[in-house]
């Protein structure tokens, strides 16, 4: 039996309509710890598992974005790897990069999902069709969504958003 079999009718019709998957990063791409070296260097890190499931999405042809309020050096290689062609950092304000993004794809807010874990991720998560977080988002992030992951933020609950939207298709 697919997935898609077990979702609930009303998730699963507002799955077969998204075209933009879009994440927070700290939180939600990695478990939100932040790494400093002897010489003040920063390091984040990152779950393959999830990187997998943004690289399937992105090769059956949805959109994807990163929108974070931090800047990083790591974040812009990962999404290289990822093949990532929308990349937003250093953006505190987030609604207005998401609306203007969709704008430029074509997209309806209706059409699109947002995973994020925190208060300043509310805004774009209150736009989008399928408001989504990980397991361990804030509790009033968790009042604004649709679906919560069973995962932690960078401990596979990117992977399973991408899973759960993959599946809607079969």
């Amino acid at each position: 039996m697919s997935r898609s079999k077990t979702i609930d009718s009303s998730v699963l019709k507002m799955l077969r309509k998204i075209r933009l998957i879009a994440f927070d990063v700290d939180g939600v791409l990695t478990d939100g710890r932040i790494y400093y070296g002897a010489q003040g260097e920063c390091m984040k890190v990152f779950n393959s598992k999830d990187g997998y499931g943004i690289r399937l999405a992105r090769e059956r042809g949805y959109h994807l974005a990163i929108i974070t309020a931090r800047k990083s050096a790591f974040v812009e290689k990962r999404a290289a790897d990822w093949g990532l062609k929308h990349v937003f950092q250093d953006i505190q304000d987030k609604r207005p990069v998401f609306e203007a993004l969709c704008k430029e794809l074509n997209i309806d807010y209706e059409q699109t999902t947002y995973m994020g874990d925190d208060v300043l991720d509310i805004p774009v998560l209150k736009l989008a069709g399928f408001a989504t977080c990980p397991q361990d988002a804030m509790p009033v992030v968790k009042k604004s969504c649709h679906w919560i992951s069973k995962y932690k933020g960078g401990l596979g609950a990117a992977r399973e958003l991408c899973d759960l939207i993959l599946s809607a298709r079969e």
